[in-house]
């Protein structure tokens, strides 16, 4: 038996069945770093043709999480495709460096101490506190396996990123699209500073809705309105109320007026002695919820003839004028609003039409401020509601009152309720609708991945309010401006000021404004201006560094900053790709991007969203440590990433058994090249087997579609290709057909370095299929090529040096389709034998095919071989009209049938088939005379193995 396995040309491979991916993957980090490989492929590639990929800046605070993985190993994917395919595709990894959370953490490392006593000394603290972040996450980001330029990062605090950020400023001024306003925007007491539409995340509140009742000062002028002439002595009103509907009482201290929309009708409803005023349709349903069983409508008038009212306000000594406003609605409520400009955008419209403007009475800490009403003053106004509602009831002015639960803005960092508040900001003016109109425009030219986006982007631009741009914080880009004391307008020389600051800043920073004094910049009438110490909003300056280093790299010198790709996840609709869209549009008239890829977000098993603020991610560290990165970077590409994605610990097996299966496939084509060498046992592409062919002409179709694939960004359907080609191509189709050859035929034979060829070419095709995705596990398959000199998977291109062999006119496409489907069908009916025990095994087996004159031709072509693509010891072709009445009879194949029986004849023990007697040789071992050939070299040649 020693004998026989020695004469066997038996599997034998390096590359190990267990990954040990924890290890290996930093083996290969290591050896990256050490050939400095990102640098070597872009040398290489400089000359190609460019494809940019603009990293948006994931913010510098914490560990990195699930999301920021699934974002940067879905670039690094596209990326490697993108120069696997020719392309000259850099990757400059950025990161947001300012803004609250960074604040925030410095104030609880140094207890708020360092605040108070100086701000430039809290700036320095939170620039070195962002640079451990940075260097933290960049080594995280490294271990993912993601190829960047990691030495050029691009940090939004860089010199050069503050000046660009304050340049496009200075052109959005320019261009009379900046102001200064009074006016209602997010405020968040926690941040103690305003916030952005990107910023604030609904979820579900329980409140007071409460039906409040402001009473008409001059009944004789409403009764004018509602009764005719006959009818005004026999109506007396002398208590007439208007219904209002709030669901945040804590906003009744600071009303200023009522709201009627002039459209719609009113109606005054008496209920026993006093009257009421509501929308018509709103009030069925309004006393169907008090119960109120008798009740009549003393009038009907149109809302307009409401104008000019004025009522008392429930509990504070102060008449509030009924104004008019279509944004006033008969869907909720009684058709009559109380109007807060303070802490309501759509209140403060209306209330500016008649010159009624915010009094300020809460502050950044929402504790109310009211001069003449001192019983609320210093209350939070969150907490201040019973107060409100013991006022209320004991004016008897609550008409009805219930809890209900709705939706409300929160503050997306703090899970905090926050309000509209009035104060003086910067804002851009987005509801011009001639920029509002170009910007459309510039959305509907973007490839946008999945399409509902432009939809989205299009919906929430139409919606949104003008970009508040300005934050009362310390850690940030400045706003250097200088106001006129009196007017509140800039100075005549904004622009040209803005310019020598930008100057500045480019040379030694932001710090140069921070300590200067208005007398530094003017020197004329400086006591006239006063100094802007607002700082910009992280969006802006975020979605102002389009212009930068990702472009630097550019052999073909182009300056529209213009990017191939911007992907991240699907909340930065509102957010990054929002305010680069129109920095990008008011700067330079064009979208700063040509495609927009989202992706959702991660979930765990059950359902919920995964978040650093929720406490419930997994830290990819962990599932790194346990599982390696190339089973992390494989469930991304798994997954359909433009929907939530799902990760538990179920997931991440069921993952890593799909990374089994292509690395054991690998590990077992090396296992039968191991004496293969391509400079000397190639096989010329004519000379190749027919089956040999066949499997390259499908490989190569195969490559294709993965290619496609890639470049439509449908990762999960590359991973499904190259599964299936693994599993059903090779697996249960190829490599199963052409064991035989490989282990039984003469070492140096043609059938055998036919098939070891194409092995080697499907090596080359596979491995690089795989390297986006599993970098770690290309790159050690990659190294076990003997005669490899390349330093890396990564600087290789699609294998295209061979095609598919001319195909004839016979062994075509249908010819082999038809092969495998008889294949397929006899298959079932061995298996059911093995069911059975009748047989242990298929090469036990004498298979009788029945044909008719067509498919006797096709399989007769084969001659002797045809038992090799059934795997059977021997194969006989009859008619089909001699066919058995026990014989099985094909479903899918016409006029075929078939017998299967167990051979009675002798086994080889060397190749296992059966044989008969005089088909052995007389020697020591016992062997037929097909493996004394093989042994001896005495090969004759073969059709098709």
């Amino acid at each position: 038996m020693k004998k026989i396995k020695k004469s066997l040309n038996l599997p034998q491979t390096k590359f190990s069945m267990k990954a040990n991916l924890s290890i290996k993957e930093i083996e290969i980090l290591q050896k990256w770093k050490k050939n400095k490989l990102y640098d070597y492929i872009n040398s290489k590639n400089k000359k190609n043709k460019c494809f940019f990929l603009y990293d948006g800046p994931p913010y510098a605070n914490g560990d990195i999480h699930i999301g920021h993985t699934v974002n940067k190993i879905l670039k690094d994917i596209i990326l490697k495709a993108k120069r696997m395919s020719g392309f000259f595709a850099p990757y400059v990894p950025c990161w947001d460096c300012h803004g609250l959370p960074i604040e925030q953490k410095v104030e609880k490392i140094f207890k708020n101490k360092i605040v108070k006593e100086n701000k430039q000394s809290f700036r320095i603290k939170c620039h070195q506190y962002v640079l451990k972040q940075v260097d933290k996450q960049k080594k995280d980001f490294m271990r993912l396996g993601v190829l960047a330029d990691w030495n050029n990062i691009n940090l939004t605090m860089d010199y050069s990123n503050q000046a660009n950020t304050i340049k496009v400023l200075s052109h959005i001024i320019e261009k009379g699209y900046v102001y200064r306003d009074l006016k209602p925007i997010y405020w968040c007491f926690q941040c103690q500073s305003s916030l952005a539409e990107a910023e604030i995340e609904y979820q579900k509140k329980n409140s007071c809705s409460i039906y409040v009742l402001f009473k008409i000062k001059k009944n004789t002028v409403l009764k004018n309105k509602f009764f005719k002439e006959k009818n005004k002595q026999k109506n007396s009103c002398a208590n007439i109320s208007i219904i209002i509907f709030t669901t945040t009482p804590w906003t009744l201290p600071t009303c200023q007026a009522i709201a009627i929309n002039p459209k719609l009708y009113y109606q005054l409803i008496q209920v026993k002695k006093k009257y009421y005023i509501c929308e018509k349709k709103l009030a069925i349903n309004l006393f169907k919820k008090t119960n109120i069983q008798k009740w009549k409508i003393r009038g009907c008038i149109k809302g307009k003839k409401l104008g000019g009212l004025n009522c008392l306000h429930p509990f504070l000594n102060t008449v509030i004028p009924v104004i008019l406003s279509d944004h006033v609605s008969n869907e909720l409520g009684t058709g009559a609003v109380h109007m807060s400009p303070d802490h309501g955008y759509e209140d403060f419209i209306a209330c500016k039409k008649y010159n009624i403007k915010p009094n300020q009475t809460v502050s950044a800490y929402g504790l109310y401020n009211i001069p003449f009403f001192k019983i609320l003053n210093n209350h939070h106004i969150f907490k201040a509601e019973n107060i409100i509602f013991e006022l209320l009831e004991n004016k008897k002015k609550i008409f009805f009152s219930k809890i209900i639960e709705h939706s409300y803005p929160h503050c997306w960092r703090h899970k905090k309720p926050v309000i509209y508040r009035a104060t003086p900001q910067w804002f851009i003016r987005i509801s011009d609708l001639l920029l509002k109109n170009k910007i459309l425009k510039k959305i509907e030219k973007v490839n946008w991945i999945p399409e509902w986006g432009k939809a989205k982007m299009k919906t929430m631009l139409k919606n949104r309010p003008d970009w508040c741009i300005s934050r009362q914080r310390t850690w940030g880009i400045p706003i250097p401006l200088f106001i006129h004391k009196k007017t509140g307008k800039l100075h005549p020389n904004t622009i040209c000021i803005m310019k020598k600051i930008a100057q500045k800043i480019q040379l030694h920073g932001y710090t140069v404004w921070w300590k200067s004094t208005k007398y530094t910049w003017l020197k004329e009438n400086a006591d006239m201006y006063e100094k802007v110490h607002d700082v910009l909003d992280v969006w802006f300056e975020s979605g102002s560094s389009h212009q930068l280093k990702i472009y630097k790299h550019d052999p073909h010198n182009t300056s529209n900053h213009i990017a191939d790709l911007y992907l991240e996840g699907s909340d930065q609709h509102r957010g990054w790709f929002m305010s680069s869209l129109i920095t990008s549009v008011i700067v330079q008239n064009h979208a700063p991007y040509k495609t927009v890829l989202t992706h959702g977000f991660v979930i765990n098993e059950h359902g919920q969203k995964m978040s650093k603020s929720l406490e419930n991610s997994q830290k990819p560290k962990d599932i790194i440590r346990i599982w390696g990165a190339d089973i992390l970077r494989l469930w991304v590409a798994c997954t359909n990433y433009t929907k939530d994605i799902s990760i538990s610990h179920e997931i991440l097996q069921q993952i890593s058994e799909n990374y089994r299966r292509i690395r054991n496939t690998i590990r077992f084509l090396f296992s039968n090249i191991f004496d293969f060498n391509s400079s000397l046992h190639i096989v010329s592409n004519k000379h190749l087997l027919l089956l040999d062919q066949w499997i390259l002409e499908q490989t190569y179709n195969y490559q294709k579609k993965i290619i496609k694939n890639y470049s439509n960004y449908h990762f999960h359907e590359v991973v499904q290709k190259i599964i299936n080609f693994c599993s059903i191509k090779l697996g249960s189709c190829y490599l199963e057909l052409i064991k035989d050859r490989l282990y039984t035929a003469h070492n140096n034979s043609i059938a055998r370095r036919s098939g070891q060829t194409t092995i080697f070419y499907i090596l080359h095709y596979l491995i690089r299929w795989i390297a986006p995705i599993l970098s770690f596990t290309a790159e050690e398959a990659w190294n076990h090529f003997y005669e490899n000199t390349k330093i890396s998977i990564f600087t290789e291109k699609w294998f295209k040096k061979i095609k598919p062999p001319l195909k004839t006119v016979y062994y075509n496409s249908s010819f082999w389709k038809k092969i495998f489907t008889i294949k397929n069908e006899v298959n079932r009916f061995i298996e059911k034998k093995k069911i059975t025990k009748y047989i242990g095994n298929s090469l036990e087996i004498i298979l009788t095919l029945y044909v008719k004159k067509n498919l006797f031709k096709i399989l007769l072509s084969f001659n002797t071989e045809l038992k090799f693509i059934f795997l059977v010891s021997e194969t006989q072709l009859c008619r089909y009209s001699h066919a058995p009445k026990i014989a099985y009879k094909s479903k899918s194949i016409k006029h075929l049938k078939f017998t299967i029986n167990k051979s009675n004849k002798i086994k080889c023990p060397r190749c296992w088939h059966y044989s008969k007697k005089k088909r052995f040789i007389n020697n020591t071992m016992n062997l037929c005379y097909r493996c004394l050939e093989n042994i001896n070299n005495k090969e004759k040649k073969h059709i098709f193995l």
